[in-house]
């Protein structure tokens, strides 16, 4: 096992009416930036019962409003002009992973005295961060405990995450029935999108790593049952409890703890996004069995297999038909038990045109990942899944 520094300072409170701990934000200042999005947390009646919550609390709010699903870099800038100019102490990001990206961002930005990129496309230039709080609406990203957060700049085609200790949330509420009017689409891209944080921390070759193998599993096997619950019956409590803190675990540093690997697919489904803006979790269910097709070798079946006995009820003894089992299992699990879109033509990318200029990218962000890929192998990857 590798040498690691582990540290996850958030604290959670999780469970049903926990909005009354946002007067925790008090203990870091007077006045709070408020992050959202397009307006859900408005119709819902959240927006009107956290700023309850907060007026009593005897906070100062201030609003950064519209931020997208793909948050952009000039949402981000609007945020860190809104910080500086009224000296804002604390940010608030209400909403799912974008909003909270943006937010930590936002926060970050606040206390940089350059341009708010610089810290997307240079992640050392992050020192410091006003302290982030969260209240999350979407089980997907795990934002609301990790260090990281994508940026994209659409004008540039470009989309890339950043990480720091500092933008860590110092407090985040997960109240799952605040996800019970989530879409379908929604519901399924973050099944896929906690999976794929899973499968990126899971495939990696240290030995000595059989706790968090065993760990990643569980994961998988608690997305694999109540994704298709969700789906369902949206207001199905244990389903949405059971994923919402699947989410949080599948990135939160305790899966890749001493066996940590680049990683590959989420480079990859950052250039889809940046060039074509889809939705993220959509992409990522697309590339991940191609990838995994592509990968296949006598080195890399036994821990496909391994998957697939342990987490879609392969029963093959030999590892070669065991990995190839496994991914078509995952292929049924994704495309037709979530009704996730099963190619790239699927959700609108028509043409070829970009691929080369995305490998590119894509391959200098994979450097060190479980199978080394170049940027052939990644244009490949992006045909197959065409």
């Amino acid at each position: 096992m590798q040498n690691f520094m582990y540290y996850v300072p958030t604290k959670i409170h999780f469970g049903t009416d926990q909005l009354g701990y946002l007067s925790e934000l008090k203990e870091s200042g007077s006045k709070v930036l408020l992050v959202y999005g397009g307006g859900s947390i408005k119709r819902s009646g959240l927006y009107d019962a956290a700023m309850k919550v907060l007026v009593e609390a005897g906070l100062e709010i201030f609003e950064c409003a519209g931020v997208e699903p793909n948050p952009r870099i000039q949402t981000v800038r609007r945020g860190v002009e809104i910080c500086k100019e009224n000296k804002i102490d604390m940010v608030l990001a209400i909403g799912g992973g974008s909003t909270i990206d943006c937010a930590k961002v936002i926060a970050a930005g606040a206390v940089y005295e350059g341009n708010a990129w610089d810290l997307v496309i240079n992640p050392p230039l992050i020192k410091a961060a006003l302290p982030i709080y969260s209240v999350l609406t979407l089980s997907a990203t795990g934002s609301e405990m990790d260090a990281f957060a994508v940026i994209s700049d659409l004008t540039k085609n470009e989309k890339w995450g950043t990480a720091s200790d500092c933008m860590k949330p110092k407090m985040s509420i997960l109240d799952p029935t605040l996800t019970y009017t989530v879409s379908k689409k929604q519901t399924a891209a973050g099944t896929a999108d906690m999976m794929s944080h899973t499968f990126e921390n899971y495939f990696n070759f240290v030995e000595g790593s059989e706790m968090q193998a065993g760990f990643a599993e569980s994961i998988l096997r608690c997305a694999v049952k109540y994704g298709p619950i969700a789906l369902e019956d949206p207001t199905n409590y244990d389903a949405r409890a059971s994923l919402m803190w699947c989410a949080s675990f599948a990135i939160n540093g305790t899966l890749n703890a001493g066996c940590a690997a680049a990683w590959c697919v989420h480079p990859m489904e950052h250039e889809l996004s940046a060039f074509y803006d889809i939705t993220h979790g959509e992409g990522l269910a697309i590339l991940t069995p191609v990838w995994m097709e592509y990968i296949l070798s006598e080195k890399t079946a036994p821990r496909i297999a391994q998957f697939g006995r342990n987490v879609m009820n392969v029963t093959e003894k030999d590892d070669m038909a065991a990995a190839k089992e496994a991914i078509a299992a995952l292929k049924t699990f994704f495309f037709e038990t979530m009704g996730l879109p099963a190619n790239l033509r699927a959700v609108g990318i028509v043409e070829k045109d970009n691929f080369e200029v995305m490998a590119q990218k894509a391959a200098n962000g994979c450097v060190g990942s479980y199978v080394p890929l170049s940027k052939e192998d990644i244009v490949e990857i992006f045909n197959r899944a065409f």
